[in-house]
């Protein structure tokens, strides 16, 4: 495989061993067994072993897991925020407007206003 992300950051499954490594570490640290784990997060002890060795899962129950282990900052990371222009942002920080006034409407003396 050349491809240039696959040799940049590692392959697929080095990543999930590293999710599972960080899921492993953070629970071991709370004092929390793997089955207490998994009935918090209404997964199997199977489902989260599989978490903890890197194996494919469900996105679903990666954040089950995540969402008990106090740990859903790690997405934070996938937020994106709205970028303003420059002269939209000029005209969102420029001076309040002093005063209100309306223009008046020159009248043709011949219209009936219809």
């Amino acid at each position: 495989m050349n491809d240039i992300s696959y040799n940049k950051e590692g392959n697929d499954q080095v990543i999930l061993q590293e999710i599972g490594n960080f899921i492993k570490q953070r629970r071991i640290d709370q004092g929390i067994t793997q089955g207490d784990l998994a009935k918090q997060a209404a997964v199997s002890r199977s489902t989260l072993s599989l978490i903890e060795r890197g194996e494919n899962i469900a996105l679903g129950n990666l954040i089950k897991v995540l969402r008990m282990l106090d740990a859903l900052y790690v997405f934070n990371a996938f937020k994106s925020y709205d970028e303003i222009s420059p002269l939209r942002l000029a005209k969102i920080v420029s001076e309040p407007r002093q005063r209100a006034y309306s223009r008046k409407k020159k009248t043709d003396e011949n219209d009936l206003g219809w």
